[in-house]
């Protein structure tokens, strides 16, 4: 539901404005014709939605992966149907994710640029720091020398920062009567200078592909467009990827059947080896260590052909399984196989026996792999499957890990305790010891009236927080959900458990 809501954009109304009024094409009719057989994997779909500032839904701007004349790119595409088109902070965040996956995987990156700017009442949060609006040029400019080719379309309005984008890509085509490039709109010349000037002749296409050279090609409609873009993609002389057999081994069961066997509450915790069978080429999987730590499954399997390293939890990681980790870790490392990390943690409430020897070696076998973690000079990708709390987001390659990707489940927990073992107070009526402490006082008649008003305060106090405690849970609640982590890019997107394989 949520994704259809979001592939409609900033709704019918703004669609038909957009593709009748202003005579453009919607985004994913844009990506439709830009990218071979229209076959793409969307990034951060849910960006944006419940935002402190409103719903940007899917953050104004498609991102994701997909082929033009059979070399694999990532697409960064605004959405003006979102806003007018207007750069939001997590609109910027978005189109930064997407450049750093262009820069890991060295992929070709290609801009549809239909922007109205910057949101300016949220500026302090869109340009001053780093990884902020003019990123975005930063790293336009670090990618070309580092030979990733980027082109750019320009299909709407591009102002202010929105024309650096266009500009510093290494080809770019503007379409006629559509497409705009200036740092200042006619409404600023107006006010400004007084002078009354049209769009088109202040940086429409004419202008800009005949006078200012800022742009490479000039296109009389979007459909010619994309097909001069297809052509330029054709001549930049890199080598498609090889293509794969596609007569891989299917799962001896149905990827399907993952949908079912999901949790519907992340407190149970699903035995990883059934979404494995239903993952694997074949159901196959090597699995290393079996009978040692056995909260943590590791091994070696095939998806789709390729051969990989599984780390997947049954639970929180002691210190056996811990020290599995590091091994298998490493041992991929030195073999140069990518790493799959499923999370899938249901922890338990720490007892009295966490705070003893045991757990002291559990924390330096977990610092261990979390090292080994970092340093593995690997692809890696994490899913979240259940919960992950605390370290274990570390240790199992969470985002700050920085995964090359990393999806989560709808039924995924992320946080960092758990909202169910989240401290309380004991209420008022719990209190048996100190009430019999204090009629035995009483009966002793020693310090009766401080130690009735000692009592009489802990419990206003108790009542007093109480709301806030309830209050604290129920945002932590909240915060967990994969939908709230994903609506903040902190993560790559919530796929179907069906999906997991495809993706």
């Amino acid at each position: 539901e949520l994704l259809e809501r979001v592939k409609k954009g900033g709704g019918e109304n703004a669609i038909l404005r957009h593709t009748q009024r202003n005579k453009k094409l919607f985004v994913r009719e844009r990506l439709r014709l830009l990218l071979d057989d229209g076959d793409f994997l969307e990034l951060s779909p849910l960006a944006g939605l419940d935002m402190p500032y409103g719903d940007v839904p899917a953050a104004g701007c498609l991102t994701g992966i997909g082929k033009i004349c059979g070399l694999w790119c990532v697409f960064i595409a605004s959405d003006a149907t979102v806003k007018g088109g207007t750069i939001y902070p997590i609109g910027v965040k978005k189109q930064l994710r997407a450049q750093e996956i262009a820069m890991e995987n060295r992929l070709l990156s290609v801009h549809l640029v239909d922007s109205g700017g910057a949101f300016l009442p949220l500026q302090s949060e869109l340009f001053p720091d780093k990884l902020h609006g003019g990123r975005i040029f930063y790293n336009e400019a670090i990618m070309s020398a580092m030979g990733i080719p980027q082109v750019a379309v320009v299909c709407g309005s591009c102002v202010a920062g929105g024309a650096y984008v266009p500009t510093m890509a290494e080809e770019s085509v503007i379409i006629d009567k559509i497409g705009t490039l200036f740092l200042a709109g006619p409404p600023l010349v107006k006010a400004a200078t007084g002078e009354d000037v049209s769009p088109e002749d202040l940086g429409g296409a004419r202008l800009h592909s005949q006078v200012s050279g800022c742009t490479d090609h000039f296109a009389p409609s979007e459909e010619e467009a994309y097909e001069c873009i297809r052509n330029v993609v054709s001549t930049l002389n890199c080598e498609p990827v090889p293509e794969e057999d596609g007569d891989h081994e299917s799962p001896l069961y149905s990827p399907e059947e993952l949908l079912g066997l999901a949790p519907l509450d992340y407190g149970c915790t699903l035995p990883v080896k059934l979404i494995l069978s239903r993952l694997v080429d074949g159901s196959r999987f090597q699995e290393f260590k079996a009978t040692y730590g056995t909260t943590l499954v590791t091994g070696f399997g095939h998806v789709e052909g390729h051969l990989v390293g599984i780390v997947a939890n049954n639970g929180e990681l002691a210190h056996d399984a811990a020290l599995k980790g590091s091994h298998f870790v490493l041992l991929c490392g030195q073999r140069g196989i990518p790493i799959l990390f499923f999370q899938n943690t249901a922890p338990q409430p720490a007892g009295p026996a966490s705070i003893s020897q045991a757990h002291s070696n559990r924390l330096k076998a977990q610092a261990s792999m979390m090292a080994a973690v970092a340093c593995a000079a690997v692809p890696k990708i994490t899913v979240v499957v259940g919960g992950c709390f605390g370290s274990d987001s570390y240790v199992m390659c969470g985002r700050s890990f920085s995964p090359n990707f990393l999806f989560l489940w709808p039924n995924a927990r992320v946080a960092l305790v758990d909202s169910r073992h989240f401290p309380t107070v004991p209420p008022a009526g719990d209190w048996t010891g100190e009430e019999l402490e204090l009629k035995q006082l009483k009966a002793k008649n020693v310090f009766v009236c401080f130690i009735c008003n000692f009592f009489s305060l802990l419990c206003c106090f108790y009542c007093a927080f109480k709301p806030v405690l309830f209050s604290a849970l129920s945002r932590l609640e909240e915060e967990s959900s994969a939908f709230y982590s994903s609506s903040r890019l902190w993560d790559d997107g919530i796929i179907l458990p069906q999906d997991t394989r495809k993706v």
